[in-house]
């Protein structure tokens, strides 16, 4: 490689340096212009977060490789990459397995022999990341291009850190706390992220961040199966109460008597049972976040009881005449339509309002276009990690068949039709494979399920197998299924969701959606 070719690839990249690019945008281009130095097959930016390797960006790997995490330890070339300060070659038959079978667009067989490099990255003397590459062509990379790639990479980290440092003081201007991670958990397992680049979802985090740095009450409404969970820990996370804690409670799970323990605490004695006192969830969460989770199943007493804390911010343990005052920032979460049940008298008013100073909605998978591949790429390389496998990987067929489902469980469900459906094709190989690919026949989508012991009378139309359009395929089958539930349950909804096995609130979104509400 000559030394005008190096600068004549590297030229735009100092350009770029200067001007105000997305984020996305400026590392697309960055690996576009390492393609160009260097020609290969697929290249990858990832970012060290932790022990995890976190993909930016990424060209000539599949779509889902950008919702994966990698973990380093379990993936000696990264291990390898990262433990020298200068690129990394390895040999085109290295026997150390490669982070990348199965992800290469194109490619269906393993990544037996071919050429592999990469470049660690550092940010002010401290790794950032690493710059990869693999070419298909055992002698795709001479010995002499690791000197251009080490050019690179010093550009590489200055466009990395050009980035960052627009974000930090994006940041600053608009007052808000510095994000290092949307969520944190307590008990040191892997940090869960909100992952996807549709417009619904940047508009959620954006959102996200705005309520986030305020101190109001905000009450997350949405499907079954969204993560509002997650929501609201972003929410914390985003907030002056960081380092406080965030302390959650599921108010479905416990019955009356147990939740107002739960919220309030209560003294020795308060009922058969109470051996000592006990801090109820808002003085655990004294200076940081409470979040109330199922909000909607909350009796008229206890709503009544909850409406005094959060004017007053005092509250009385159970048994007790001794007044606590609290500091704490309320998040609630909800499936139903708490402005239907206001007005069936089933829920305060008051209390609703209180609740709903800031509503959050987010929105259902089925709306997130192609964040289905993202958040699959996630799920699939968590069971790869944990079923012990060199790669599990999605055909193009199942990616079109995860596209056009209607995901009426979200991405709870998706997180389990994953893993699923894995064990499931795993089961299927006498020996255990290599590259494991899912086909649309192993995620085994029904659009609908009607309850055990019941079969489903489809219209005879239904009994032929449809053409056309995948996802007007799957509308017409699920209006049928619903239709002929509908029939047999005189049409009362609550009967026909128990039979469907779906939540209510859900089926009715669905129906509106079908045209038949």
């Amino acid at each position: 490689m000559t030394a005008k070719s190096l600068l004549t690839a590297l030229l735009p990249l100092v350009s770029d340096l200067s001007r105000d690019l997305p984020e996305r945008e400026r590392y697309r281009r960055l690996l576009e212009a390492m393609r160009a130095l260097l020609p290969c097959d697929a290249a990858a930016l990832l970012r060290l977060d932790g022990e995890w390797l976190v993909p930016l960006a990424v060209d000539g790997l599949s779509t889902d490789t950008l919702g994966r995490r990698f973990k380093v330890s379990e993936h000696p070339r990264f291990e390898a990459i990262l433990s020298s300060s200068e690129p990394t070659r390895f040999a085109s038959d290295s026997e150390l397995p490669d982070p990348y079978d199965g992800l290469v667009e194109g490619l269906h067989q393993h990544l037996e022999v071919h050429d592999c490099m990469g470049c660690p990255l550092f940010v002010d003397e401290q790794p950032w990341g690493l710059l990869t590459l693999d070419a298909l062509d055992p002698e795709q990379f001479q010995q002499v291009e690791l000197d251009a790639l080490q050019a690179f990479a010093s550009l590489a980290a200055a466009t990395v850190n050009v980035a960052e440092r627009i974000e930090r003081l994006a940041l600053r201007a608009k007052d808000e706390h510095e994000r290092a991670e949307v969520y944190r958990q307590a008990s040191g397992q892997q940090h869960k992220e909100l992952i996807g680049q549709s417009k619904a979802h940047k508009r959620l985090l954006e959102e996200i961040q705005l309520v986030g740095s305020s101190d109001l009450t905000v009450l997350i409404t949405g499907e079954t199966g969204v993560g509002k969970e997650l929501v609201a820990q972003a929410i914390h996370q985003a907030s002056s109460r960081a380092q406080q804690p965030l302390i959650s409670l599921n108010c479905a799970a416990l019955p009356d008597t147990l939740v107002e323990s739960e919220l309030f605490g209560h003294v020795r004695g308060a009922f058969t049972g109470a051996v000592g006192e006990r801090r109820g969830k808002f003085e655990l969460a004294n200076g940081g976040t409470l979040f109330l989770d199922e909000v909607g199943e909350l009796s008229l007493t206890v709503q009544a009881k909850l409406l005094r804390v959060l004017q007053s911010g005092q509250l009385q343990r159970l048994g007790s005449d001794q007044e606590h005052r609290v500091d704490v920032r309320l998040i609630a979460a909800t499936n139903r339509d708490l402005a239907e049940e206001v007005r069936a008298g089933r829920y305060r008013a008051d209390f609703y309002h209180r609740l709903s100073v800031y509503p959050l909605w987010v929105p259902p998978l089925r709306e997130r276009g192609r964040d289905v591949l993202l958040l699959s790429g996630y799920f699939l390389e968590q069971n790869r990690s944990r079923m012990g496998l060199g790669s599990l990987r999605l055909s193009a067929e199942a990616q079109a068949a995860l596209l056009a489902y209607d995901w009426p469980g979200n991405v709870r469900e998706l997180e389990h039709l994953i893993g699923r459906s894995a064990l499931k094709a795993l089961g299927q190989h006498r020996q255990r494979p290599k590259i494991l690919t899912l086909d649309a026949h192993d995620l085994d989508l029904r659009p609908v399920e009607p309850a055990p012991g019941q079969q489903a009378a489809l219209p005879p139309a239904a009994t032929s197998l449809p053409s056309g359009d995948l996802r007007q395929a799957l509308d017409d089958y699920q209006r049928q299924l619903i239709q002929a539930s509908l029939e047999r349950n005189e049409h009362n909804w609550a009967s026909t969701a128990r039979e469907l096995g779906l939540d209510r609130a859900n089926l009715s979104r669905l129906a509106k959606r079908l045209g038949l509400r």
